[in-house]
């Protein structure tokens, strides 16, 4: 006889286990059989056969295969179909509440698909890590496609929710650049992201949207509606340098205290300095950043500036551009002046949107990019912590 050399089925290797799926199988359909029963029965006024005159609200008329994918994998069903009488003496067709027309899987099934696709998981691998639950069931990429589109109404939700008990004090503003598919090209496009700090010091995203570009127009939308919003007025912006950003924050708030990101100066001046020069330019720069008291920090600056003036004068130049709003953090709590000296709590969660894009060469539509922003901020997978110093919060409310 000659040799079998077929690898074993599932079902071969652990037929036990196999047997109990399939009797959970069996039970999930026996108790969608009478969960729907008693769906129409309630919308009907009466069971098959039953004969109850007045009470009668319509009539059934046969039953349709369906198949549900659950959290116990996928069931088939037999859905009953009826005409329901309306209050103008038509009929029209019932429809279940509990198992919509056109569902195919449970809610908890598609929120599972969506945190796994939201982690960066094509379909493919979705469908391989999800095997056990889905266990053959349909899923295709316009499927995973509709569940990133269901959360459209939500993010427009959130993104005009009332920002007025939220007391924001500090905002943080940058933008970056994804790809996109527009027409036939992948084009990158700017994202601007606002991230706001509450009076109790909490960190939270205030506001994504797409832009053509950081023009001071493209920023005054955004700032514009944020204040549509009742943001109330900030003590605070931090921003990464752009002209455009500042331009509309202070054509909002004149009075806006507005500090520059230290790190993305500190690149700035690296780049006008000479390879050789720019170790000793950096540590001369954060002897300045990161001195202990504001008397210190100014004369460091006092020293930095002479001193570069003789080796780099470009480094002056790009420093002295920046202004006091290189240091406009000193005038606030020394607890938490390395939480307001860059745009780093942004920039942490601007990567981990890069992060998650890596997985997909472009995203197919503008619209995309935002609502899988949005389902990373949803689903819990960017997290957010106070600012160091939050304690101090209090203070710095009532000061303003």
């Amino acid at each position: 006889m000659a040799k079998d050399s077929r690898k074993p089925t599932g079902t071969e290797e652990n037929p036990a286990a196999t047997s109990l799926e399939v009797a959970f199988r069996v039970r999930a359909r026996a108790w969608i059989d009478a969960i729907v029963e008693e769906e129409i029965e309630a919308a009907l006024g009466a069971a098959p056969s039953a004969r109850v005159g007045a009470e009668r609200h319509g009539y059934r008329h046969g039953t349709r295969e369906r198949t549900l994918t659950t959290s116990l994998g996928p069931t088939t069903f037999a859905m009953p179909r009826a005409r329901v009488m309306t209050p103008e003496g038509g009929t029209v067709e019932w429809r279940s509440a509990l198992v919509p027309r056109y569902q195919r899987r449970s809610e908890r099934v598609d929120e599972a698909i969506l945190g796994v696709y939201l982690s960066g998981t094509n379909t493919r691998r979705i469908k391989g890590a999800l095997a056990p639950l889905l266990r053959g069931g349909p899923l295709s990429k316009d499927a995973v496609s509709r569940l990133v589109g269901r959360l459209a109404g939500d993010f427009e939700t959130w993104r005009g929710r009332d920002l007025a008990d939220d007391q924001i004090q500090y905002l943080i503003l940058d933008g970056w650049y994804p790809k996109v598919r527009i027409g036939q090209r992948r084009e990158r496009v700017p994202v601007l992201v606002t991230l706001g700090v509450r009076g109790d010091g909490e960190r939270v995203v205030l506001d994504m949207r797409l832009a053509g570009d950081e023009s001071t127009a493209a920023w005054r939308d955004v700032i514009r509606s944020l204040v549509d919003r009742h943001i109330g007025t900030p003590r605070l912006a931090m921003i990464d340098g752009s002209a455009g950003l500042a331009a509309a924050l202070r054509e909002q708030w004149p009075c806006l205290a507005i500090q520059r990101c230290t790190a993305h100066k500190l690149r700035n001046l690296e780049a006008k300095a000479p390879v050789r020069l720019r170790e000793e330019l950096a540590e001369d720069y954060r002897r300045m950043i990161y001195a202990e008291t504001r008397a210190l920090v100014d004369q460091a600056r006092v020293r930095f500036t002479k001193k570069w003036r003789l080796r780099c004068p470009a480094v002056v130049e790009c420093l002295q551009e920046a202004g006091d709003d290189l240091f406009a953090f000193l005038s606030f709590p020394k607890t938490q002046w390395k939480a307001l000296r860059t745009t780093n709590a942004l920039e942490r969660i601007n990567g981990e949107f890069r992060r998650r894009t890596k997985t997909q060469a472009s995203l197919p539509s503008q619209d995309a990019v935002l609502l899988l922003l949005f389902g990373l901020l949803r689903s819990g997978q960017v997290k957010m912590r106070k600012i160091d110093g939050w304690h101090e919060m209090e203070r710095v409310t009532q000061a303003a």
